[in-house]
């Protein structure tokens, strides 16, 4: 009988698919009668999007289409870290949109916590932003992963590397 299996736990997304989201708000913004002549800018950056348009109203509005469009490409909405809408001079606004990756260690304390106190019989071992847990019985692990997927944290969570 083989050895241990294990799993790790791990806050991501597809960088391409938020691409595709953008893309898509972009598109439809450009053909909705109520931002016919108004200034909408959102860029991509490594760890947030920047979002420039005329007024509060607008800048709700391109929220609502991107976390719509977000669902529909399969990315968690927990991924968002909405800041607050700010002026940008020229009558524009501006909104920094943090984009949350990795377990903080917090968040990785809490989980091997879980596992230890719940599960006896399984191992949690906190690996940078990643969680990496084992056991002999694959049967544990799929407890564990029942049991974090009930959690209620700030962060989406993967399973990945299930062996």
């Amino acid at each position: 009988m083989a050895g241990e299996s294990s799993f790790d736990v791990v806050s991501d997304f597809d960088v391409q698919e938020l691409r595709n989201a953008l893309d898509q708000v972009r598109r439809e913004v450009s053909q909705r009668f109520d931002f016919k002549g108004v200034v909408v800018d959102l860029e991509q950056g490594r760890d947030e999007l920047t979002l420039v348009t005329t007024d509060e109203y607008r800048a709700e509005a391109v929220k609502d289409l991107l976390e719509s469009k977000a669902v529909r490409r399969g990315l968690s909405l927990k991924i968002f870290d909405w800041g607050k809408v700010e002026p940008a001079g020229g009558n524009r606004v501006r909104q920094r949109i943090g984009l949350r990756r990795g377990l903080s260690e917090e968040n990785a304390k809490k989980i091997t916590k879980i596992i230890r106190d719940e599960f006896p019989k399984t191992h949690g071992q906190i690996q940078g932003d990643a969680v990496r847990v084992s056991s002999k019985s694959k049967d544990d692990l799929q407890r564990v992963i029942a049991r974090l997927r009930e959690l209620d944290l700030d962060v989406a969570l993967q399973f990945t590397n299930y062996r």
